[in-house]
């Protein structure tokens, strides 16, 4: 398994890693079996780097990745998320990153996951009503308790991630990285090469759009989160579509998955990005890690970039209630 390291001196993680929120919810209820066999999978092809959140089930998602993993830490690089709240319905219930919370929601974590420190501990959402010096002040004194090794935030600004890093230096920035979201090429891909973060892509095949699986939204289990997205919506879905032709054809010449070119062009535009796309699928995850063997030429990222240009997918990339929750 080709690695890559998160940060200048973070640790060293899979070059691909695996978002765990598929494994229990987000799209549709998969059968346990299902996730299991994944993450055995996962962890037998060399992936060290799984990722998951609070947030994700309202902890429930934790306590099943804590479980799966439970004697084969050895190796493994955990990395959780807080301050992203859930109301008792389990839908968005604000932000919290009071300094007072932030042990917190670590301790709870660390019970859920059954370990005694948290390698990468990210900041979910920021809080615009505290200043990140003091969320990301009570996150160091994690560090010095020997909770968690490494910090992060989540879907933060510019002048938030250079500030937050002036207090203790972050390993990771993750925000939505792909051909269909590429907003972080403007200002923070340039911001934490020049830091030294490296970028954790999440949704790097756009929800699974990038698949090419996917030819109707009708299609979508109920519970399946997508169907409050924008860009799944009927009309925008279907202009979306038209999108991926390059990126079939490329997949096709190079016997591929479209999942498999989608992941490669991420891989190859630094190597300060680590992608995590989700999955519950064996096969998918195979599909995933397939990247790791394609070399694209530059003509072909060229050709990617100009059907994939910022901006042209319709829709906007989140619910307006929950993107006015980014702090970007």
């Amino acid at each position: 398994m080709l690695t890559r390291r998160l940060g200048t001196a973070g640790p060293e993680v899979s070059a691909i890693g695996l978002g765990c929120l598929g494994l229990t919810s987000g799209y549709g209820a998969p059968a346990e079996a299902d996730a299991l066999a994944t993450l055995d999978r996962a962890i037998a092809r060399g992936v060290t780097l799984f990722d998951t959140s609070d947030a994700y089930g309202s902890g429930r998602n934790e306590a099943f990745l804590g479980g799966a993993l439970a004697g084969r830490r050895a190796g493994l690089v955990i990395a959780t998320k807080f301050g992203n709240l859930r109301n008792a319905g389990g839908g968005p219930g604000g932000v919290n990153g009071r300094p007072d919370y932030v042990p917190q929601a670590c301790d709870a974590s660390l019970r859920r996951l059954g370990i005694e420190t948290i390698d990468l501990y990210y900041q979910h959402r920021v809080d615009p009503a505290v200043p990140i010096e003091e969320t990301v002040g009570a996150m160091a004194r994690l560090v010095e308790a020997g909770k968690v090794r490494f910090l992060g935030l989540c879907e933060a600004g510019p002048d938030t991630i250079r500030r937050a890093h002036a207090v203790h230096p972050l390993s990771a920035v993750q925000t939505e990285y792909s051909l269909w979201s590429r907003d972080a090429e403007a200002e923070i891909l340039p911001l934490l090469a020049e830091l030294g973060i490296a970028l954790v892509a999440y949704s790097p095949l756009g929800r699974g759009f990038l698949a090419g699986a996917l030819k109707d939204p009708a299609e979508l289990a109920p519970g399946d989160m997508r169907r409050l997205h924008p860009r799944f919506e009927a009309g925008n879905f279907a202009r979306n579509r038209r999108l991926l032709a390059p990126l079939e054809a490329l997949a096709e010449a190079h016997g591929a998955a479209p999942a498999s070119i989608a992941l490669a062009w991420v891989l190859q535009r630094s190597p300060g990005i680590v992608p995590i796309p989700g999955t519950h699928r064996v096969a998918h995850l195979e599909a995933n890690l397939r990247a790791l063997e394609i070399e694209l030429t530059p003509g072909e990222c060229a050709l990617l970039e100009a059907a994939f240009m910022p901006g042209s997918a319709a829709g906007l990339r989140y619910p307006p209630a929950l993107l006015a929750m980014l702090g970007l």
